[in-house]
């Protein structure tokens, strides 16, 4: 008589080999009709070693084989597809589980509903939420928690909490999932009311927990909020013993303006924590403090961390406000001797920016022209830059060769070729109502950036009504919005339309800015109108 079929047993047979991976790898299906005794959950310890090496194919023909499967038969495939990336197939599989009668139990439902949010089958998640109901799972924590989880993703945050606040009983990784996917979502008032209801639940917090409460704060700028949670961390312990926690906090303070705060929560972290370090440049070079983060980029040299690539954008960002040159070269050599400078695209964009604002265009060529990948930021820095210093021909000829590079433009593309039309001294019609179909086809023809512009580009091509029309088509125009229209109609010395916006804008409590003033002291200059503008 044959022994039970057990992994030693087969590793000694005939029907199963071995690979090198400094582990034994069963690769060959088993001949079950031959083995008597049959042991489903040994075949199981098998089929899940097959799919834990992801021999896949080896795995799904042992599957197929067995004589006998039982649901933690299907719940490994249906997990083995999906951590291998096959999460339709993964889907399938489950269908053909439900379709042979095999009833799902908690690992089924909270893999596959995990399995549909990931992947955005939020249509097949729905369905399975129904099967959830029908066989009475809908209070199981771990259902619940994937149900939460998968209704956050599609952005049904009133399905999620209601599904949330009906479990009878809520541990502290589902607080935690719920108070992750609020915050991503920015739904402040159900963030303070999460975070209420777990201190009258008297679910103390974890060092995650703080992390998203406190990113909360940073997002929504809730100074006091974010104190009384610092203070709470400090005095249950946490501060010291998790670094991402130190580190939201330095974001925290630095988001809210408190620079002395965030650099006290900074001097809290090791040394040996290189995010922190890059927080601190980035928050100083984030604020034109070009000292400070010189400084923190200097004691980084000390300690031998090198800066992140979002590093270097932001110092590479301060020396374009502030028109460093030097700052910005020396920056730049860093970069290079660091050895990334042609390797991020963000970085590689950020470089043209900066020779740009300080009007050097030739180095702003030239790193655009050695980029490795002359991807859609790249094109964007190139043509705002040639757009700054007046290049406006050049801003057309890199629009028509990104259409033929197949390079898709975005809003900043064509709002700076529609702007670039408008500084023409008499730019054509039909050139704007080409890059008006551009606008529409491409799905941009709400986007406030580039309706300004072409406000601008129709009123300097003389044709004020359809600066009109666009302007009154805007839902809630903004201050740029109306600075558009307002320049539109000075530069036609229509003064009194001027006046008629302007008059409108203050009564829907927008604060005009200095170009707003400007343009319409200009309007009534050019009407006549002295006394209106003084």
């Amino acid at each position: 008589m044959r022994t039970k079929l057990t992994i030693a047993s087969l590793a000694r047979s005939r029907y199963v080999t071995t690979h090198s991976h400094n582990c034994q790898q069963p690769t060959l299906p088993l001949h079950f009709n031959s083995l008597s005794n049959y042991d489903v959950s040994s075949t199981n310890k098998i089929l899940h070693d097959l799919v834990k090496y992801g021999s896949l194919t080896s795995a799904r023909h042992l599957f197929d084989e067995m004589p006998k499967r039982d649901v933690v038969t299907w719940n490994i495939m249906i997990s083995g597809y999906s951590h291998n990336g096959f999460p339709r197939k993964s889907l399938h599989l489950y269908n053909k589980m439900v379709s042979n009668g095999i009833i799902e139990n908690s690992s089924t439902f909270s893999s596959i509903l995990t399995i549909s949010a990931n992947a955005g089958l939020f249509k097949q998640g729905v369905e399975i939420h129904s099967r959830v109901v029908v066989l009475g799972c809908s209070m199981n924590l771990y259902i619940a928690s994937s149900l939460v989880n998968m209704y956050i993703k599609m952005g049904f945050i009133d399905v999620a909490l209601k599904l949330f606040y009906d479990l009878p009983k809520r541990n502290l990784p589902v607080w935690n999932l719920v108070l992750c996917g609020i915050c991503e979502l920015g739904r402040l008032s159900e963030f303070l009311r999460l975070y209420n209801d777990m201190k009258m639940e008297n679910v103390e917090p974890s060092g995650v927990t703080f992390c998203y409460l406190i990113h909360g704060c940073c997002k929504e700028r809730l100074v006091d909020k974010g104190r009384q949670l610092h203070s709470h961390v400090i005095k249950t312990g946490w501060l010291g013993s998790n670094i991402f926690l130190a580190n939201v906090l330095v974001d925290f303070y630095s988001a809210c303006g408190i620079l002395v705060d965030a650099n006290k929560a900074f001097e809290c972290i090791p040394p040996q924590d290189v995010i922190s370090w890059n927080s601190m440049v980035s928050v100083y070079a984030g604020n034109d403090l070009l000292h400070e983060a010189v400084r923190v980029l200097e004691e980084m040299r000390l300690w031998d961390k090198h800066p992140s690539a979002m590093s270097f954008v932001a110092l590479l960002n301060l020396s374009s406000r502030r028109k460093e040159m030097l700052f910005g070269k020396q920056i730049h050599n860093f970069v290079i001797k660091v050895g990334i400078d042609y390797g991020s695209v963000l970085i590689q964009s950020a470089l043209i920016d900066m020779y740009g604002k300080n009007d050097d265009i030739q180095s702003s060529i030239d790193v655009f022209q050695c980029s490795h990948e002359r991807s859609l930021e790249c094109c964007n820095s190139m043509m705002t830059s040639l757009l700054h210093l007046g290049f406006l021909q050049d801003v057309f000829e890199l629009f028509s060769w990104m259409a033929c590079e197949n390079i898709v433009f975005d809003e900043v593309s064509l709002s700076s070729t529609i702007k670039a039309l408008s500084l023409y001294s008499s730019p054509s019609l039909d050139n704007c109502c080409l890059l008006h179909c551009c606008a529409i086809k491409s799905g941009f023809d709400s986007d406030s950036m580039v309706l300004c512009s072409l406000i601008d580009a129709y009123s300097r091509s003389g044709q004020i009504r359809f600066s009109q029309q666009i302007f009154e088509a805007l839902p809630s125009p903004n201050i740029f919005g109306y600075t558009s229209i307002i320049n539109a109609y000075a530069q036609k010395g229509m003064g009194y339309e001027c006046l008629a916006v302007f008059e409108e804008m203050i009564q829907r409590g927008l604060k005009p800015d200095k170009v707003t003033f400007l343009c319409i002291l200009l309007g009534c200059n050019h009407s006549g109108l002295v006394e209106t503008g003084k």
